[in-house]
């Protein structure tokens, strides 16, 4: 998926409505969210959040319990410098959400929002959903987007894994239930139409 130094760069060369993943608002991951939260208590990670909004949204609707993690430590740093004294209430970590970052079943909704795509090796995707798992509670949710089969083939120089709503549950393998599945088209800051599948779902405890 590129390491830190790759995705530094993306950040220190281009603004943040400059990247071809912007969007304003993050309408469809706000909806689910907002549909499967039980309060403002649920602890939301958006995992390779960066300079996201969505974190600046989820403020707005009073959640008080956010983790946004990131391999740029740039991207993390703007989103701070852009919520200013807000950026407080906000948990950052930099880090590889491969790797054990967050403290077993202290999560309670997981978000992604074109992270996992980046993950070509098997080896890679097999480490990412162990972690979604561990730190999941059982019952909690899951939002996962990526490149739809007709969507693009690299993103920032790297090859993606293109996949259904139906796919990234089945990426994710035991352990996960498909609750809800959607496809969106997404417009890059330029105009270029992006397809996206999302998938929502809920962790379940394993046999």
């Amino acid at each position: 998926m590129g390491d830190e130094t790759h995705w530094e760069g993306v950040y220190q060369q281009r603004a943040t409505d400059a990247v071809s993943w912007y969007r304003p608002h993050l309408e469809q991951s706000l909806a689910w969210i907002q549909e499967v939260a039980p309060s403002t208590q649920t602890h939301v990670v958006d995992a390779g959040g960066g300079a996201s909004t969505l974190v600046d949204d989820l403020l707005a609707l009073g959640f008080e319990a956010l983790t946004v993690i990131d391999l740029s430590t740039t991207a993390l740093q703007r989103s701070q410098e852009r919520l200013a004294d807000s950026a407080q209430k906000v948990d950052w970590i930099a880090g590889d959400v491969t790797q054990p970052l967050l403290e077993p079943d202290s999560v309670d909704l997981w978000h992604d929002r074109a992270v996992f795509h980046f993950l070509t090796e098997p080896s890679d995707r097999v480490h990412y959903a162990r972690q979604v798992r561990a730190a999941l509670r059982p019952g909690g949710h899951a939002i996962v987007a990526t490149f739809a089969p007709d969507g693009p083939e690299k993103c920032s120089g790297l090859t993606v894994q293109r996949y259904t709503p139906q796919g990234i549950a089945d990426a994710l393998g035991a352990g996960f239930t498909l609750l809800q599945g959607t496809t969106e088209v997404h417009q890059t800051p330029w105009g270029s139409p992006q397809a996206f599948s999302y998938a929502l779902l809920r962790r379940i405890a394993e046999a």
